[in-house]
This record gives structure tokens, C-alpha cells and sequence, in this order.
């Protein structure tokens, strides 16, 4: 750690961790005795999500698949479906694999260190180091999005928080200020205090244990930092897709595995080429999907959707089945099923907008 800050330390974990014992929050995770099982799954669930949006998550899961072993049974399929409405299914997929891995590997029970839990799938750094201090009172420092700004702020540090070089002293920082044999309630206070207090706009200082000594607060520069770079301009594209009716039956096509939203299940179709009707784009992006002639009829949804780093309008079109035998050319599976059915398959959210369409006809 640097000089300068590692003078600015003192009483830094003790106020945190009185404050912690206080006004924790009351998570379904934390309840009890500590299940390495539930830390996981809700480090997991936690990447990119808010607690808020987590925690019915949370329960469903859990109920679902209660242990690894539960997990590592299920069908990847059934995983997709309970997690579906979450977002980011990567994190799906590889909860499943990784299950599979700590039942072949370690006998079905999650590994104590930073450096073995890093070999599982979906679990980087970050995640490593909380389940290994939450669960298993490793001594290991956590750098995350509330992490960052609380250490920012109360450093005064005021470079671009995105460079490696920064990342760096963030991570020496965390390390050097965990106090031995509490890492775990520690790691978990300052994700609280960022959280609930030290928030990205507005943060109640006036509240925050730290605040007497915080140099952001003294300098008021508090909502301004962290510094980062802006955010470019996301792209954006136009998709056109097809609910192609066969009699009475719809047809549906599955992601491949390594794709966006891979094993997922949607309504054919794709990316609007350049100079391209939307008609058009859906006529031919059905066949090249799943190989089959269409008409395409009137418009029926246009929704829009946003991801981490593009934006969509989806544009659905009413299809009738012309000719040819389904197959899956760019998918990983397709087939016919009736309207009530769609409910039993995982969808992405703007695919399930459209199914909510479709429910109200029947």
C-alpha cells in the first residue's frame, strides 16, 4: 500500500465493523449457519444485480436446488428456466458446470481457497475471495463496484478507477486493511456501506461511520468520485423475428450454447442487414436459422430491449409455415409447440414480452 494512505488507516475496520454489527442487513444467505452452498448461489445471482432483484431469485433457486448435488443432477434446461427473468445466463451455465465440477473434483464440497475456487467455472477473483472469507474465514480481500467507491472516497483517490495501474492499488489497499480472522463479516460490511450509505449519487454521509475521516467528504468532492472514463454510445441494431404458426402450433428455436443467451429459446430470426425490409430480414433469417420457406404477414410487437453493451429493437412478425422440414443450421435445436406450451421453456425477456402477447389471444 502506498505511504500516504497507509497512514490514513487507523480505526478504519474497527468503525466499519461496529457499524456492520449494527445495521447489517438481514439477507436469507447470511441466516443461520453459514452454508458455503448458499454463499456461492448468492454471489452468483449478486454479479451484476441488485439485492433487491435477487432476493425472490434467491428463494426459487434454492428451492429447486437445495444442494450441489441437486444442481449437478438437473438438466441444464430446467436451470435455465428457474434462473430465467434474472438476466445474464452465462452465470446459469456456469453454475451448472461448476456444480458438476465440485461433484467430480471435491466430492461435492465447495473448495475452502481463493486459488481452487478460481479453477470453477464463473467464479473470478472477486467472487473467490468472498465465498473463501464469508464461508470459510479465509483472509481474503474483496474489490468490487461498492468496495471501489468507498475506498475512493475515503483515499481521496482520484485517478481513473478503470486502469490496471489503480486496480492495483485498490486490490494492495483492500488486502492490507482486512483485519486478520474477520475477513468475512469485514468484506460484507463494506459491500453494506456502499450499498446503503456510500451510494453512487447522493450518499448519506451524515450517517456513514467513516465520515470523520473520509477526505472526499472534507474536500466535497464525494459525488465525484470515483473517477472513470464515460461510457461510449452503446450500438445499436434492429432484429426481426418470426412466430411462425404451423396449424396451431408455433415454432421455436434454442441458442447455441455458446452464444448470447445460449441455451435459451426463442422465436427464429436476426440482425436486419443494411438496405434490408424487415419482411425480408425475417424471411431470410429463418431459413438460415432452421431452413424453412415462410410468408410473412403483418407486424404484431415491437419491442425494445437493452444489454451491458448494445441496445435492440426486436420487431415480431405473424408467419405462416410454407415449405421445408425445420432443422437446426443455426441453432441448437428447433421444434413445433403449441401456445400453451411456451411457458415450460427458458426465453429471454423480450421473447417472453411477446409471449405475453400471445397469452392474452388464447
Amino acid at each position: 500500500m502506498p505511504p500516504r494512505l497507509l497512514s490514513h488507516t487507523k480505526n478504519f475496520s474497527t468503525l466499519l465493523l461496529t457499524w456492520y454489527a449494527k445495521h447489517k442487513r438481514d439477507l436469507p444467505w447470511r441466516r443461520g449457519a453459514r452454508d458455503p452452498y448458499r454463499v456461492w448461489v448468492s454471489e452468483i445471482l449478486l454479479q451484476q444485480t441488485q439485492v433487491t432483484t435477487v432476493l425472490p431469485y434467491y428463494k426459487k433457486f434454492l428451492a429447486r436446488f437445495p444442494t450441489v448435488h441437486a444442481l449437478a443432477r438437473a438438466k441444464l434446461d430446467t436451470v435455465l428456466k428457474t434462473w430465467e427473468g434474472v438476466g445474464y445466463y452465462a452465470r446459469a451455465r456456469n453454475l451448472h458446470r461448476a456444480a458438476k465440477e465440485i461433484r467430480a473434483r471435491f466430492d461435492g464440497k465447495l473448495p475452502t481457497t481463493v486459488a481452487e475456487l478460481q479453477t470453477l467455472p464463473g467464479i473470478g477473483r472477486y467472487t473467490a475471495s468472498a465465498i473463501a472469507s464469508i464461508a470459510f474465514d479465509r483472509d481474503a480481500a474483496v474489490v468490487d463496484g461498492n468496495v471501489t467507491r468507498v475506498l475512493c472516497r475515503f483515499f481521496g483517490i482520484r485517478r481513473n478507477i478503470q486502469l490496471a495501474k489503480t486496480k492495483t492499488t485498490l486490490w494492495d489497499l483492500a488486502a492490507a486493511l482486512v483485519p486478520r480472522g474477520r475477513a468475512g463479516d469485514y468484506n460484507q460490511a463494506l459491500m453494506d456501506l456502499g450499498a446503503t450509505i456510500c451510494t453512487p449519487r447522493n450518499p448519506t454521509c451524515a450517517r456513514c461511520p467513516l465520515t470523520r475521516a473520509c477526505r472526499a467528504r472534507r474536500l466535497g468532492i464525494q459525488e465525484k468520485i470515483p473517477i472513470k472514463t464515460k461510457k461510449k454510445k452503446l450500438p445499436h441494431y434492429v432484429i426481426g423475428a418470426g412466430v411462425i404458426y404451423k396449424g396451431k402450433q408455433i415454432l421455436i428455436a434454442k441458442r447455441n450454447a455458446n452464444d448470447l443467451l445460449g441455451g435459451l429459446w426463442e422465436f427464429p430470426g436476426g440482425k436486419r442487414e443494411r438496405g434490408e425490409s424487415l419482411p425480408a430480414c425475417v424471411a431470410r433469417e429463418v431459413r438460415e436459422e432452421v431452413g424453412i420457406e415462410i410468408v410473412v404477414a403483418r407486424e404484431i410487437a415491437v419491442v425494445p430491449h437493452a444489454f451491458s453493451h448494445f441496445t435492440i429493437t426486436l420487431h415480431f412478425f405473424e408467419c405462416r409455415y410454407r415449405r421445408g422440414t425445420p432443422r437446426a443450421l443455426e441453432c441448437a435445436e428447433c421444434k413445433w409447440v403449441a401456445p400453451r406450451a411456451l411457458a415450460r421453456y427458458a426465453f429471454p425477456a423480450a421473447n417472453r414480452k411477446m409471449i405475453q402477447i400471445l397469452n392474452q389471444r388464447l
